[in-house]
């Protein structure tokens, strides 16, 4: 069975090298089993026969049965056509090919049965139908009695032949040869407790289904299959972490955690934050590396928890980094950091790409000598030549900015034990989402605010209107308050209708004063970004007009008012983490969407969704629906490792869950799946890695 799902395209009938190459380049199909794994993207009803005189003028496309009793040519030159008579019982109608006709009356001789198919056009008080497709008694149960596949296909593969039609009749083949031989793929606990289909079944159905409900049988025994497999590799790849890789064994809790805890802390901890630290003091004491994502909304104290995770490696002889994806939040985090452990003697370094060579001879030995114990900084903390005396916990802000490799060199910093591994997003995932993305990792969530904050007021304006929006400002900067303005563009393209940030500049100049705006952008170097960012969080610059180069980590208490120019041009996420800006402190804050009168369906249902919730696990489930999985931020990099042909974490978060649930007992009862029903689950994840997906080295 193996052997013949391997086999290489080129070897079914019709095909050859030259198909062969170009479907493996157009649509990555090269084996059979990428063939039946080519899924239809729609359906049409050709179930129904209709008599020709139950034609009607505006009627969509109808199957017909009968026979081509002549063929007859009109026109010369260009305008040239070949007609037929098609008729049956009841009635006739003129089947009409205007160009490539050449082999049509060779192909459908005269005089025979034929099924044909297209839409009816009226025209001079009689029925033709332009360009049909005709099928003879041996395709006719391809296409006839029930819903017939249609296929993308590219431009070049159209001109070279390969139509939806004729990767229907490849596929019609393939079924037919392969009747009988395509094994079951779950084991039969599973396909009884969950009623799925057959896996033969499901593959002709989804294919050729007889009606709307095979259709239906077939998709979800085919979404299930590709979710659980993908959930069981995961669980795997968890338990098998848990098994092979130690970490440093935190077995106590001493004076840093404890001073802090008690006599630093500069608010009390919400339930939540609790919960969570609690999560990790509990991973980080069992001997095994801890991989935890916490996610929060933008406010909700990741921070406070991961530095109380740091000082937890310190009280335990360990060292502690935080890695942040830009200079800007590395040195927000490094300033946040040494601030609160001043009043402990606790040194925190800062190592990021402008670190001077002269700062670095005098850091680097500290760290390598275990005298400096917690530092903060960009990707130059994986650096080859950056060494720790004993690295125990590696704080990772923003995820998703960072690559896997990148994020694996960290491991390698204690040579001993792997270091704790604890991932901070303010980017929240939808929780269908996170089990499919970062099933591997155990997952905590930040669900409450600190008491006191705000939510953030949002509203929608339109910016030919600016007036009442500049009065406001200039009463928000009386009451000592400050601004974020953020532009989409840098400079002037083209596009008349987007404003850049020197536009901009001197519009808001000109209102209050050069005194009291700067600006700062993703040109400028880091140097030239410290000295403005540095004007405004001290408070003599009053309005920052940026790019999006603060969309992460920026964080000014005393900035109250967020307003977004063409804010139709950011998706949900983005705008999201943008208001997240403000709404820091005590204050009210506020988040004006500025767009012009003239705003896309699209963009409008972003917007109003942005006005109508704070909640940024509602804006990322919104995000999702509107966008799929496959578009929202830090899911493309994992969209290849994911491998889904038909299923979508975005419209099947249910399925997601039922297949995780199912995937976790599984490997709970048995995780190295050797007894006798779990076989056929070992033998299709090798068959899966083979065909070069993901390694599943704790089972092979």
């Amino acid at each position: 069975m193996d052997e013949l799902l391997r086999t290489s395209i080129k070897f079914l009938a019709g095909v050859g090298p030259k198909r062969a190459e170009m479907l493996k380049k157009e649509i990555d199909v090269e084996s059979f089993d990428d063939l039946l794994n080519y899924y239809p993207y729609r359906y049409v009803d050709r179930s129904k026969f209709y008599r020709t005189n139950e034609l009607l003028p505006d009627m969509p496309y109808v199957q017909l049965k009968g026979y081509i009793r002549h063929y007859y040519e009109e026109g010369n030159g260009r305008q040239k056509r070949l007609k037929a008579i098609f008729s049956d019982e009841y009635g006739s109608i003129e089947l009409i090919w205007f160009a490539g006709y050449r082999y049509i009356q060779q192909m459908f001789p005269e005089g025979r049965q034929y099924i044909v198919f297209g839409k009816p056009s009226y025209y001079l008080n009689s029925f033709n139908m332009p360009h049909p497709e005709i099928d003879t008694e041996e395709t006719a149960s391809m296409v006839s009695g029930g819903l017939v596949p249609m296929y993308h296909t590219t431009e070049t593969m159209k001109r070279s032949g390969i139509t939806s039609r004729k990767i229907q009749e490849l596929v019609y083949k393939l079924l037919k040869s392969t009747r009988g031989k395509i094994e079951e793929t779950l084991p039969e606990y599973i396909i009884k407790h969950y009623g799925l289909p057959a896996l033969p079944d499901a593959i002709r159905m989804i294919h050729y289904p007889q009606n709307p409900e095979e259709l239906r049988l077939a998709k979800y025994r085919l979404k299930f299959e590709e979710l659980f497999y993908l959930e069981l590799k995961l669980e795997l790849s968890k338990e098998g972490r848990k098994t092979r890789f130690l970490g440093e064994k935190f077995a106590v809790v001493g004076d840093y955690f404890n001073s802090f805890y008690l006599n630093h802390l500069p608010f009390d901890l919400t339930n939540a934050q609790k919960r969570v630290v609690k999560e990790i003091r509990t991973d980080c004491g069992s001997g095994c590396q801890m991989n935890r994502l916490v996610q929060g909304d933008v406010g909700s104290g990741k921070t406070m928890v991961a530095l109380l995770a740091m000082l937890l490696a310190l009280d335990n002889g360990c060292q502690a980094c935080m890695m942040a994806p830009t200079e800007i939040l590395a040195r927000q985090h490094h300033e946040g950091l040494s601030e609160l452990l001043k009043p402990m003697g606790i040194e925190v370094g800062l190592l990021i790409g402008s670190t001077t060579k002269k700062q670095r001879e005098k850091l680097l030995p500290k760290l390598a000598s275990g005298e400096l114990k917690i530092i903060v900084g960009t990707h130059a903390l994986i650096e080859p030549n950056i060494i720790f005396h004993r690295l125990g916990m590696a704080v990772i802000d923003e995820q998703h900015r960072f690559g896997v490799e990148q994020r694996a060199k960290l491991w390698i910093k204690n040579p001993n034990k792997l270091p704790h591994v604890l991932i901070m997003s303010a980017t929240p995932i939808p929780r269908t989402l996170a089990m499919t993305l970062y099933g591997d990792l155990d997952i905590s969530i930040i669900d409450e605010l600190p008491p006191g904050r705000k939510p953030v007021y949002t509203e929608h304006r339109f910016d030919d209107n600016m007036h009442p929006i500049f009065m406001f400002l200039h009463r928000e900067i009386k009451k000592g308050r400050q601004v974020y303005v953020v532009f989409p563009m840098i400079e002037e393209t083209e596009k008349a209708d987007i404003k850049s940030l020197e536009e901009g500049y001197d519009l808001y100049a000109s209102n209050f004063g050069q005194e009291k705006v700067t600006l700062v952008h993703g040109k400028m170097n880091a140097r030239e970004k410290k000295r403005v960012m540095d004007t405004f969080v001290s408070g003599e610059k009053k309005i920052l007009l940026a790019t999006t180069v603060i969309e992460v980590g920026v964080n000014v208490p005393n900035a109250s008012v967020m307003i977004i120019e063409n804010a139709d041009r950011f998706g949900l996420s983005q705008l999201h983490q943008l208001r997240g800006r403000v709404g820091r402190g005590a204050e009210q804050s506020y988040c004006i969407l500025l767009t012009s009168s003239k705003v896309g369906n699209e963009a409008r249902k972003r917007i109003e969704v942005m006005c109508s919730t704070n909640d940024g696990f509602i804006v990322a489930e919104e995000d999702m629906k509107q966008r799929g999985f496959g578009e929202i931020e830090g899911t493309r990099q994992s969209g290849k490792e994911l491998m889904l042909k038909i299923a979508n974490p975005a419209s099947d978060g249910q399925l997601v869950a039922i297949t995780k649930r199912e995937a976790a007992s599984i490997v709970a009862m048995d995780p190295s799946l050797t007894l006798e029903h779990n076989v056929v689950l070992k033998e299709r994840l090798l068959w899966l890695d083979r065909n070069g997906q993901e390694a599943y080295s704790n089972i092979s």
